[in-house]
């Protein structure tokens, strides 16, 4: 479903600010894979998703999606193939719109809109099915402004809007961050139903150790803009975090010191 080819991505090439972010990155995703990253601050994660999603464009490599090259091809042309959620809460949803016409946006991706919105019957109970499986009570409150919901719900909503129209792959960066652990979690066990009902090829930057052992069928290590540690299957599943800090300190030369990972 995903192909990254030899990708090489630096920042202000040429100067004193010069910044490798990626390094001859290979990565081949199959459909229905769900990968988990995890990689100390400026491991290249975030620059990652983004050369996927079309807002950078790398100096050098190759970027296939479900067999089309997208390398050149710019970021709102690539936007119907994929689905993002942010770390902040209020980036993925219009806060001044309600629940059902931020829904009716995602349904019509890559559709000709006029200037009504015009929500049919058929439309809004499909709208209210879907709310259902997030189990916050929005499906009762489709005239709601988004912009009076809580982070978690605003979230949890984006995480629904991102897959209602099943996505080539979805780029979740760090989507519960934000969120106290009772939220976090809640989105995190719709993360994997939603993706899991629809087998969305799904790959979520993490800082918390534990969540990428438990969550998906593979992991991927980053550090200095490459990729160094991947696993899947039975191995990934019988992962400890000290197999995680060994694997980091082995590769590094050193103590791993990323106190928000630890914290985690």
């Amino acid at each position: 479903m995903l192909e990254l080819s030899g990708i090489h991505k630096t920042f202000n090439i040429g100067t004193i600010n010069e910044k490798k972010a990626l390094v001859d990155v290979n990565l081949k995703v199959e459909e229905g894979d769900f990968i988990t990253v995890i990689g100390g601050n400026g491991a290249g994660k975030s620059t990652m998703l983004n050369i996927i999603a079309g807002v950078f464009s790398p100096e050098e490599g190759r970027i296939v999606i479900d067999g089309v090259d997208v390398t050149r091809m710019p970021e709102y042309k690539r936007a119907s193939m994929v689905g993002r959620v942010f770390q902040d809460p209020m980036v993925g949803t219009a806060g001044n719109m309600n629940i059902e016409e931020n829904l009716a946006l995602a349904n019509r991706r890559g559709s000709r809109r006029g200037l009504r919105w015009n929500i049919k019957k058929e439309e809004r109970e499909f709208f209210k099915e879907k709310l259902k499986m997030l189990d916050l009570n929005l499906e009762d409150r489709l005239t709601t402004k988004v912009g009076l919901l809580s982070g978690g719900q605003r979230q949890a909503l984006t995480l629904l809007m991102a897959t209602l129209k099943k996505p080539k792959v979805l780029l979740l960066d760090e989507h519960t961050a934000a969120l106290d652990p009772k939220t976090a979690s809640k989105v995190l066990s719709l993360t994997d139903e939603l993706t899991g009902s629809q087998n969305i090829t799904t790959i979520m930057i993490t800082h918390n150790m534990k969540d990428a052992i438990k969550y998906g069928n593979r992991l991927i290590m980053m550090m200095g803009g490459s990729i160094i540690y991947d696993v899947k299957g039975e191995e990934k599943a019988n992962l400890t975090v000290q197999d995680l800090l060994a694997k980091f300190e082995q590769n590094s030369g050193g103590d791993f010191a990323n106190d928000r990972m630890l914290l985690s």
